[in-house]
């Protein structure tokens, strides 16, 4: 592409793109470590440091979607088969077909993640249920990176940082996981919604 281009060019993840974002003008803006979050059709991360990406000498720093789901019980095991080859991977519980695979189970019913989150809002005890479940799988993979990374701040991105009732206590439900006897961790959703990774992208030109 430099040579086509006739310039040169700067690539990275989308996920290291939307966390640098988010830690350099966004929802954590001023922070020092940003762990960036997108939940959706998959489940990335990507951490910033001091307004850079960090990488990792494997390039997979942040790739918190392809580890098991941290204090899994007896119901949650094997748990689905990931994409990446293993069963059980945090991203297949957290994907929006993770949520959708966890009302179907339930109710016999097919619904998106969106149907889910509206129908919990709207009286629909069941996906009241689902996003109950949904939540505390979320704390519990959280907790497994504030115990690893300790970040000043959890920006969450994606179709599915946009349901409002995952934010209520969600902090306090990760400190019921982690290693302490509580966490100030803000966890907050994105500043600038879908545009974060492209702006992230752009970001790339300044902090390197």
């Amino acid at each position: 592409m430099s040579e086509k281009l006739g310039r040169p060019i700067r690539l990275e993840n989308d996920a290291n793109c939307f966390a640098l974002s988010e830690a350099i003008d966004g929802a954590a803006a001023g922070k020092g470590i940003v762990f960036g979050v997108i939940l959706g059709t998959g489940v990335g991360g990507g951490v910033a440091v001091d307004g850079r990406p960090l990488v990792g000498c494997n390039r997979v720093a942040g790739e918190w979607g392809h580890n098991p789901l941290p204090w899994s019980r007896d119901g949650e095991r094997p748990g689905a088969p990931c994409y990446c080859g293993k069963d059980g991977c945090i991203e297949t519980f957290l994907c929006g077909d993770g949520l959708g695979r966890e009302y179907l189970a339930r109710s016999g019913r097919h619904l998106t993640a969106e149907e889910i989150a509206l129908g919990a809002a709207t009286g629909d005890a069941c996906a009241h249920d689902c996003l109950t479940v949904y939540k505390d799988r979320l704390a519990r993979s959280l907790a497994a990176v504030v115990n690893l990374l300790d970040p000043e701040a959890i920006v969450l991105g994606g179709g599915l940082s946009n349901i409002s009732q995952l934010y209520d206590g969600l902090t306090e439900h990760v400190g019921r996981y982690a290693f302490s006897d509580g966490i100030d961790t803000p966890i907050v959703p994105a500043a600038h919604g879908d545009s974060s990774g492209v702006r992230g992208a752009a970001w790339l030109w300044a902090n390197r």
